[in-house]
């Protein structure tokens, strides 16, 4: 079992696995992690997959595991120059105390703009006797060729023959942090929150916490969480009625996840939506969903989506 951070309120935070052998992975990525951990050394990892996989997880851990010296920062909200030239430089540049090097975790390096991965591809090259770097990215084409030729890439995908099993451990790991938490819960209410999410650990954590908070996790509650209500937005479109959409999408992503919203509209638009538009808005969410991740406003981002729909979709 995990060592439990006890002074942790989020359970993400609280029970992140510590050693690389307690994350939950799929078998080629633990094998190749576990090497890492044999040889004593930590090349620079490009880790690339979808969102609450492990990948930030298993940069850390690595750097428990092995002794390192570490420091993370997050290219979203630390992916200027100056903190390349104050954070990474002060701390690349000095010996570490374990002895065993130094790592820089780069979260959501995707976020990184085009001038700051260029000089991070000088201070890796600066830096290589002191010092390695970890990148972590859902969007791997976001990556410039430079850094990618710079590190080993690492793709947390998951084989299909082992999302049962894993969907299973994952479960099991539940069930442990429930018991924990004293949580008291229905088993099949769990597994099902655990198959809507899966594999975005992170998120299945959350919204367990989440709904632990009424007391217990069973289908009551789990059912007052609610389920996307797209018909009442489809409807506004197809009646052209901007301004109730626009009031449903801002009551709706301040409580409801916005991937959520376009993989409910992709679920369920033959039953809204006339054949021949099919197509369209499928094209549409996948462009949406791609900019959601990178929009500085996402209800903006989703109001255009629907704005989009109601002008050039047929409509059941």
């Amino acid at each position: 079992m995990m060592d439990i951070k006890s002074d942790e309120f989020l359970w993400v935070e609280k029970y992140r696995p510590q050693k690389v052998q307690d994350a939950i992975l799929p078998k080629h990525l633990e094998q190749t992690f576990l090497q890492f951990v044999e040889s004593g050394e930590i090349p620079n990892l490009l880790l690339c997959g979808g969102a609450g996989i492990g990948k930030t997880t298993v940069a850390k851990a690595l750097c428990e595991q092995m002794g390192y010296d570490w420091i993370i920062l997050n290219g979203s909200s630390e992916g200027d120059i100056d903190t390349l030239r104050t954070k990474i430089v002060n701390f690349a540049s000095t010996v570490s105390f374990s002895g065993k090097g130094k790592v820089v975790i780069y979260d959501e390096a995707d976020y990184l703009t085009a001038v700051t991965q260029p000089a991070l591809r000088n201070f890796i090259e600066e830096f290589s006797k002191n010092c390695r770097f970890i990148f972590t990215c859902n969007y791997e084409n976001k990556i410039i060729p430079a850094l990618h030729s710079r590190c080993s890439v690492i793709k947390f995908n998951i084989p299909k023959d082992e999302r049962p099993q894993l969907a299973g451990s994952f479960f099991n790991r539940i069930q442990q942090i429930l018991d924990a938490e004293n949580i008291q819960y229905d088993k099949g209410s769990v597994a099902s929150v655990v198959e809507k999410h899966f594999p975005d650990f992170r998120r299945t954590l959350n919204e367990l916490q989440k709904i632990s908070i009424s007391g217990a996790i069973n289908k009551e509650t789990i059912g007052n969480t609610g389920d996307v209500a797209i018909k009442t937005v489809i409807d506004f479109c197809k009646n052209k009625d901007f301004q109730k959409m626009r009031k449903w999408v801002a009551d709706t992503i301040h409580t409801t996840d916005a991937q959520d919203v376009y993989r409910t509209v992709y679920d369920t638009m033959n039953e809204h939506i006339q054949a021949p538009s099919i197509p369209l808005v499928v094209l549409k969410i996948a462009d949406y969903q791609y900019k959601n991740v990178h929009v500085a406003d996402q209800e903006v981002n989703m109001v255009a989506f629907f704005t989009e729909v109601m002008v050039d979709c047929e409509f059941k």
